[in-house]
């Protein structure tokens, strides 16, 4: 089995924006992350193209649905494309493979006796997609609303499939109980596992009142309810029904990164529905918070509805990516400022990431022939903050698995936080005169630690991380900052049973295979690298390569500012 990672499919009736961009951005993360580890990952998004919404969408705008779908997913793709997302797949519900999928799915749900017809009557959200009982609705000010999601909701009385929901209550909440890890975060575990507790109805899953959608299987007058086409699509990427290889390597997925709007749908209907039909159960679902802007949520009437390539164009592409992670707990809300997104810029980057570099790359292009120096005898300062940095890719790891990526984003600050003391505590501008050797092991050290953790923190800024790992030296090797899969990549197993199926010699380019892994400073290095030089074969920018120090004698080039501070253009 390979890493399999989605995002929720966009609904294109509509412009993107921040908050589908912190999603996308998240899971590329987490896909680039993976890939550098050495896994061999497929990582799917795309677009939700049919239903009520849409149909109503273009026809105030005096087109098919499926026009609109046209014009809104390729915006959806490029933007994606612009935020640096590096999907395998782009899928769309109106896609040929889905709408065998999704007629193959629901006659599994048929063969299980879970699919019968009757009628329905009650209350139906268009804009959820989401059908709601008396007492999950309010009338406010005249109008019948959602209490959740407070979205207006019609009467809607017509023939319809149901699905058997009820018949699972018990086995969901044996699954939430049995497996925690299945929803994340804890909160919204236990949301889900209350609305589940208070018992569940079964589901009406077909409409006849319109016709943009998937058709039933032999019953035409009937197109699927959204859901059971938006979900399936996890399935058609990964191969189903007709692919049995394929799917037999990608599924289950990992995991399916979603916004918490949406999480019923994905921890209660989705697991259902593979229940039914046979099909194991993706391994977990996450859902992430929303995005405000200055405490507000952002609506088109408030006025305050944020492009993120508007974001980009302000402060770069990557200062965006780490922000989002940098500023936020990853799974619950958080509020944005454009001055906090400066803040971060200059202080986190500028300061302590970008001029640590810059300071100790200087001293060297002055000091050391613009090559990377000879380190002596290691100190206890010195051995204390170069173990610290080999410890992040097991903490990095631990935390990308339960997509806490703001924590994965702390523990490098930290080491730089460490770092940049370690700099100024051991004074090498005035070692220079006093001590040059000291100076040179002392400059060697920061630069490994910067080198160490430019290569974990691609994943969330590939150009800028790239750009310091071009200044310390390291080859470009082929991953592209987590792009690509690497040649060595195994299909399963943990991040650290992934490195010790990558040949001992992976930090070729890094440290010349052996060269100078000695074993005063790192003997478990150094013994690996004589095992394994032969076959060496890693990215030098792969997590394999952290193991593999830098090379004194190695070139350099002259050093160049790669997070100057952001300064407000004035009139």
């Amino acid at each position: 089995m390979g890493y399999y990672l989605t995002t929720a499919i966009a609904y294109p009736n509509g412009a993107i924006h921040i908050g589908h961009a912190y999603e996308y951005i998240a899971a590329d993360t987490i896909a680039r992350f993976k890939r550098l580890d050495n896994h061999d990952v497929f990582f799917c998004t795309g677009t939700d193209e049919h239903g009520l919404k849409m149909l109503q969408a273009a026809n105030k705008l005096g087109i098919t649905p499926k026009e609109l779908a046209d014009d809104n997913a390729k915006n959806f793709r490029d933007t994606q494309l612009a935020l640096g997302s590096t999907f395998d797949r782009f899928i769309r519900t109106t896609d040929d493979d889905h709408y065998t999928a999704s007629q193959a799915i629901w006659r599994k749900l048929e063969e299980a006796g879970d699919i019968y017809l009757d009628t329905y009557s009650g209350w139906y959200s268009v804009r959820d997609e989401a059908f709601y009982t008396d007492d999950e609705t309010e009338v406010v000010d005249g109008v019948r609303l959602s209490k959740e999601t407070r979205t207006e909701v019609t009467w809607t009385e017509e023939e319809s499939y149901f699905f058997r929901l009820s018949k699972y209550q018990d086995k969901l909440l044996e699954l939430y109980k049995n497996h925690p890890e299945f929803i994340g975060p804890d909160s919204r575990r236990n949301e889900i596992a209350s609305f589940v507790s208070s018992g569940l109805k079964d589901l009406s899953v077909s409409r006849t009142t319109f016709d943009w959608g998937v058709p039933v299987p032999g019953n035409d007058k009937h197109v699927m309810y959204v859901w059971i086409d938006a979900l399936t699509n996890y399935i058609t990427a990964a191969g189903f029904p007709d692919d049995d290889e394929k799917f037999a390597k990608w599924w289950p997925a990992d995991v399916h990164i979603i916004g918490k709007d949406i999480i019923r749908f994905h921890s209660v209907y989705w697991p259902a529905f593979l229940m039914s039909a046979g099909i194991e159960l993706p391994g977990r679902v996450h859902a992430h918070g929303f995005l405000f802007n200055s405490g507000e949520k952002m609506s088109k009437s408030v006025g305050n509805v944020v492009d993120p390539l508007d974001l980009v164009d302000a402060f770069g592409l990557d200062t965006l990516r780490f922000f989002l992670f940098r500023e936020f707990s990853y799974g619950h809300d958080g509020s944005y400022t454009k001055d906090s997104i400066i803040t971060r810029k200059n202080s986190d980057l500028a300061n302590e990431y970008g001029n640590l570099a810059q300071r100790s790359l200087s001293m060297i292009q002055k000091n050391c022939d613009a090559q990377v120096p000879q380190p002596g005898e290691l100190s206890e300062a010195d051995e204390k903050l170069l173990a610290l940095a080999r410890a992040v890719p097991e903490t990095a790891r631990r935390h990308v698995d339960t997509q806490a990526l703001h924590l994965y984003v702390e523990a490098c600050w930290k080491v730089l936080s460490e770092a940049n003391r370690y700099f100024s505590a051991q004074e090498p501008w005035k070692l220079k005169k006093t001590d040059p050797d000291r100076m040179a092991t002392v400059l060697w050290v920061t630069i490994e630690v910067v080198r160490i953790i430019s290569i974990l923190i691609q994943p969330v800024m590939p150009d800028s991380a790239g750009k310091i790992l071009d200044l310390l030296g390291v080859p470009e090797g082929v991953g592209e900052a987590g792009a690509k899969v690497l040649p060595t990549a195994v299909d399963s197993g943990s991040g650290a049973e992934a490195m010790g199926a990558v040949s001992a010699g992976a930090g070729i380019g890094v440290a010349a295979g052996a060269a100078y892994a000695s074993a005063a400073l790192a003997p478990n290095v150094a013994e690996a690298a004589a095992d394994g030089i032969a076959a060496a074969e890693a990215d030098p920018r792969s997590f394999a390569a952290v193991e593999f120090p830098l090379e004194p004698g190695t070139p350099l080039p002259k050093p160049e500012p790669v997070f100057p501070k952001f300064v407000e253009e004035t009139e």
